[in-house]
């Protein structure tokens, strides 16, 4: 098997954390082929980030809504791609070991959509980014990771990771010096990307937080997943399966059936008469008699 079917089966087969993890590396690999050919064309390399990144502006959200779903996938920075992959691999695979795949999923994706929403929000209402509102965008993963980083630390704080240089740390002081560094970081030159971090550690608190409590904000999302992966699933087709018994033998079986059951009637009216005959065995002479 290459390395090709490797991968294709590895994304067939794998859980939703391994397809998140490829559709994360294949759309980077695919804008950045498509950047070069942009780029020696002679054309702005930067507009298929543009039509891909999310807009600080609520209007020109409107003149591309699928930003708020593509954005959450889009990266650029080698090294961007590179850490949100670990963080999404590391701490996914502990949030495996508590949970399904499917809340993974519904946790990326919501925890993304919170870290846009905070993200235009804070353009929005803080003056300090008026001017640069219709040039700003935001893209990548760290939202949808930060929200299942806060998320597992919230179910299992005592979780213990080895991180080099520092050994066995609790996974929640992870989380708790995550969010001050993003708090600490909104005064730089990534303010937007910071507060879409603290938008994605929102939601990953909340979510947490109400499925501990026995309530599970997206479980119409999975039931709606379910349904439309149904459609894409092959149906089982009707198997006809046929007797390989050759019909010439089951019919002089059953024709040797009749005649014993004629003759145990026969013995009994030859001993007890033809009124010591039940409705059943008067109804077997006569059948077998009109067809002979």
């Amino acid at each position: 098997m290459g390395i090709v079917d490797e991968i294709k089966y590895s994304f067939r087969n794998g859980t939703y954390l391994t397809k998140l993890i490829y559709v994360n590396i294949l759309i980077w690999i695919v804008v950045r082929l498509v950047f070069v050919g942009y780029k020696l064309s002679g054309a702005d390399g930067s507009v298929i980030l543009s039509w891909l990144a999310l807009p600080a502006s609520f209007q020109l959200l409107l003149t591309r809504p699928w930003t708020v779903f593509t954005y959450m996938f889009l990266h650029f920075e080698f090294l961007h791609i590179l850490f949100n992959v670990l963080w999404l691999y590391w701490f996914g695979r502990i949030f495996l070991e508590y949970h399904n795949e499917r809340k993974l999923l519904s946790l990326y994706l919501f925890g993304g959509f919170s870290g846009g929403l905070a993200y235009m929000l804070s353009y929005n209402l803080i003056p300090v980014f008026g001017d640069s509102i219709y040039t700003s965008q935001l893209l990548g993963a760290s939202a949808s990771v930060i929200a299942i980083v806060i998320a597992i630390s919230v179910y299992v704080p005592n979780h213990v990771i080895n991180l080099v240089f520092l050994g066995p740390v609790k996974i929640v002081w992870i989380a708790v010096v995550s969010v001050i560094l993003y708090i600490i970081d909104l005064s730089g030159d990534n303010a937007g990307g910071n507060f879409a971090h603290l938008g994605g550690a929102i939601w990953g608190w909340f979510y947490m937080s109400q499925l501990m409590a026995g309530r599970d904000l997206t479980s119409w999302f999975d039931r709606a997943l379910r349904t439309f992966l149904s459609w894409f699933r092959p149906r089982q087709k009707l198997r006809v399966k046929y007797d390989s018994v050759n019909p010439d033998h089951i019919y002089n079986r059953k024709k040797v059936s009749q005649q014993e059951e004629v003759n145990r009637i026969l013995d009994k009216i030859g001993q007890s008469g033809y009124e010591s005959l039940t409705y059943e065995e008067r109804e077997t002479l006569f059948k077998i008699g009109k067809k002979k």
